[in-house]
């Protein structure tokens, strides 16, 4: 074992680690597993796989520093320079982490760069919301003084998804230990390397051993063992509507608290008087970005009839222009898929369109790319002639898949975007703003992008309605979520109080 306190990161290595109380250790078994590469198909690197004695290792040495450390006594702005210095680090090694999380996951140059740089902008975020974060002062009648305080929620179990390795890893690391938590980090299996990393920066840079621990391994064991654990007070998950809801369940035995941030089938809504090439290139970017692996993914479009031939026209032909290919080259659009089981999940959503007498425009099918045939490539997919009813535009497909259908008029248009289980993301393009905000202010979702494809940066909530889960992150109100509030009142009247008169 070896600890990580003032040594340079190594990024790309063959064998990764643990990261417990501020060491670099084996797992208890000595067992390892392999993470690939999606694009090429081949071995990456070797990865500690942790099992229960880990977790458990994991959960006792946060529990240590959060009960007995200093860390959440530390001034806020203490912990600000700690959390900007993360920053500067992963700043400073921008490129790196950039190429290490494109190896990992497979995304294109564009989408890791974008990510990478949300991540480090988390931490920033953050270092300056923590310094305002505190209670407040009462009104109470008579002579009496109340007050709140802010105090840390303690050891706080995330579970993070394969899709967004990093930058999830961030919306949750950032603020559980900006308001002094101690955190145990489980990184999809899938994907595990840049959250390694971003555990050995945050003793880099000088975040006391067992603050943040990092534990790949089988979310079915390692996972649900730290969801059960009666030493972990908080749970956050990022990742399926049914793994959220058992996560709910197994949490409710010991009443943790819990943020869920699950799936989604985001509306994307076209009016006539939209501005059609605006509104094709935001739409283009709404399902294929992050090759539609994207829980707020605008994977369902609703055209108004009137431009319905016009928008139609565009999309399919700028669909058909984007490149899939090596995901280091800047002119790369779409990256792979993360493996094959999620490649046979897409193209079996688009085989059963196919079977419920949908058209498909563009795409359909698995791609074969030029000097990556080992890698997972799903061709960027339009399905038309589609209704609500089919398994494509109810269930969360999670790949590089839009359904497409017309509507008559604005009620059939909040109607079409609400019938769904989800309630995650939504879109809305018009030049009419009074329209925008009325439709805006009836869509049952989190998060709703007028005139614009963009869904998360630093200081706005994100966060779901219905069976997309609850809590917000990435905002200020996400540090609620990690803390208490203590109300403290005070009597400081001259007389003796005696509220029964004897």
């Amino acid at each position: 074992m070896s600890t990580v306190h003032e040594k340079t990161i190594e990024m790309k290595r063959s064998v990764y680690h643990l990261v417990i109380n501020g060491e670099q250790v084996e797992g208890a078994t000595g067992e390892t597993f392999k993470t690939y590469n999606p694009a090429t198909g081949e071995v990456l690197a070797e990865v500690a796989k942790a099992s229960k004695e880990d977790a458990d290792r994991a959960v006792k040495a946060a529990r240590e520093a959060f009960d007995h450390g200093k860390w959440k006594m530390w001034p806020v702005g203490r912990r600000a320079q700690i959390l900007n210095k993360i920053a500067s680090i992963m700043r400073s090694r921008f490129n790196e982490i950039v190429e290490l999380e494109i190896l990992d996951t497979g995304k294109s140059l564009a989408a890791a760069q974008g990510q990478v740089t949300q991540a480090i902008e988390d931490f920033e975020f953050y270092a300056g919301a923590i310094v305002g974060h505190r209670g407040v002062v009462n009104n109470v009648p008579g002579q009496f003084h109340n007050y709140t305080e802010k105090e840390a929620v303690g050891v706080c179990a995330q579970i993070i998804p394969w899709n967004y390795p990093l930058m999830m890893a961030a919306w949750k690391v950032a603020p559980a230990i900006a308001v002094g938590c101690s955190v145990v980090v489980k990184p999809a299996t899938l994907t595990p390397l840049t959250a390694i990393i971003l555990g050995e920066i945050c003793l880099e840079a000088g975040v006391p051993a067992g603050v943040v621990n990092v534990i790949p391994g089988s979310g079915r064991e390692i996972g649900n063992h730290l969801v059960e654990h009666p030493h972990v007070d908080k749970v956050a998950f990022t990742g399926s509507t049914p793994v959220g809801k058992d996560i709910m369940g197994r949490a409710s035995e010991t009443l943790k608290r819990v943020t869920l941030e699950l799936g989604g089938k985001s509306p994307n809504i076209v009016f006539e008087d939209a501005d059609i090439t605006a509104a094709v290139d935001g739409s283009l970017f709404g399902i294929f970005y992050n090759s539609g692996q994207s829980c707020e993914a605008r994977s369902r479009l609703y055209v108004h009839e009137d431009i319905y031939d016009a928008f139609m026209e565009q999309f399919v032909a700028k669909t058909k222009q984007l490149v899939l290919g090596n995901p280091f080259d800047k002119g790369t659009h779409v990256g792979a898929i993360i493996d094959q089981q999620q490649l046979d999940v897409i193209d079996g959503y688009v085989q059963s369109a196919k079977a419920d007498g949908a058209t498909i425009l563009a795409g359909g099918q698995v791609e074969q790319v030029e000097g990556f045939e080992k890698g997972f490539w799903y061709a960027p997919t339009i399905i038309t002639d589609v209704t609500q009813d089919m398994k494509a535009v109810q269930e969360e497909i999670f790949g590089p898949v839009v359904v497409v259908m017309p509507f008559k008029d604005e009620k059939e248009a909040v109607r079409l975007a609400n019938d769904t289980e989800f309630g995650l993301g939504s879109a809305v393009w018009t030049k009419d703003g009074a329209r925008a905000t009325r439709v805006a202010n009836q869509i049952k979702a989190g998060i709703v992008m007028v005139n614009c494809p963009f869904s998360a940066f630093p200081g706005t909530p994100f966060g779901g309605y219905k069976q997309s889960g609850f809590g917000r992150e990435l905002c200020i109100e996400t540090l609620d979520l990690y803390t208490e509030t203590k109300s403290i009142l005070s009597y400081y009247g001259s007389r003796p109080l005696n509220p029964f008169g004897l």
